[in-house]
């Protein structure tokens, strides 16, 4: 048995019951659902509440040798210090469809989890609990307890902020619609998008990150701005500017707010920091932030200089 005797203290939960939850505010408040699928799927499709907990490739090489600390897996120190504090219920640990503890793999992260949880919470505090089926059971019974895939922009491959294609109604295609959101706090636009007081209130938006040298601050005094003054070209050197970024973005998340990054057109200089972002902070590979953010945004198409950049982030996050 993979766990070994900590078998014992975990409860499986049947997918009816973790249903009941969701009817209460109250139980649904104390309880911390953890998904164990890969960052797309969870992407497209997850319950109501649950967070990722991604374990890429490369970290898994590199705790092979030791146990895996519950800090690489879930990386919010807030979140953490609740588990320690005792302010949850319980933790729900699920994958894409294990039916029982018995048949989860040695090395498989559901384990990794689970054994990091019994080891670093405090015995009797916090329930710790596996569900039954993974969360394909649970959409099959309670489909209406889950996410809705986002809705698409559509794509113009090979498209960058200088381009002028425009649509039948001689808008451009990147300034139709709003702007998107990418995770619950972080929404990616243009500069039009930026321009429409409406449509920045109606998101919630309370801040603005400005990646150009040209698009004004329309309502400083109003929303909390910083600009990051970079032009469209492959030569210009815009991974000195993602750390600034990370923060920024980072600030207003934990302040209660809403970001959108933009630039002229929402296609290569916005969608290269909001990569940057997803990458350091979702701990993935580059390939699948895009994929993430391109199914929101169908439009972006960084510049050939910064995809460069942006895989050697990659390397630099993944390494560290």
């Amino acid at each position: 048995m993979p766990l070994g005797k900590a078998m014992v203290t975990v409860l499986e939960m049947e997918c009816w019951d973790l249903a009941r939850i969701h009817q209460s505010q109250e139980e649904l408040a104390a309880t911390l659902i953890l998904d164990c699928r890969p960052f797309l799927a969870f992407s497209r499709l997850h319950l109501r509440e649950s967070r990722n907990v991604n374990w890429n490739s490369v970290l898994r090489r590199r705790s092979r040798s030791s146990a895996v600390s519950l800090q690489w897996l879930l990386p919010d120190r807030a979140l953490r210090g609740r588990l320690s504090a005792g302010d949850l219920a319980r933790v729900l640990v699920l994958d894409e469809g294990s039916a029982a503890l018995p048949g989860l793999k040695a090395d498989s992260l559901v384990v990794l989890l689970l054994n990091a949880l019994l080891s670093e919470i405090q015995p009797g505090t916090t329930d710790i609990c596996f569900l039954k089926g993974g969360f394909e059971s649970f959409y099959t019974n309670y489909p209406e307890l889950c996410s809705q895939p986002p809705a698409l922009i559509g794509s113009l491959p090979g498209m960058r902020d200088s381009d002028l294609g425009c649509s039948a109604r001689n808008t451009p295609l990147y300034d139709q619609g709003g702007p998107v959101e990418i995770l619950p706090f972080l929404y990616l636009g243009s500069a039009h998008h930026s321009s429409q007081r409406d449509t920045l209130e109606s998101h919630g938006i309370t801040a603005l990150l400005n990646v150009s040298s040209t698009c004004p601050n329309y309502f400083e005094g109003q929303f909390r701005y910083k600009c990051i003054p970079v032009e469209d070209s492959h030569m210009v050197d815009i991974s000195i500017w993602f750390q600034d970024a990370i923060e920024f973005i980072d600030s207003v998340k934990n302040s209660g707010g809403r970001v959108l990054v933009h630039c002229q057109a929402g296609i290569s200089r916005s969608a290269t920091i909001c990569l940057a972002y997803l990458m350091r902070t979702q701990r993935v590979r580059l390939e699948e932030a895009f994929d993430f953010i391109k199914q929101r945004r169908g439009v972006i198409s960084p510049n050939f200089g910064f995809m460069g950049q942006l895989l050697q982030f990659e390397t630099q996050v993944l390494c560290h």
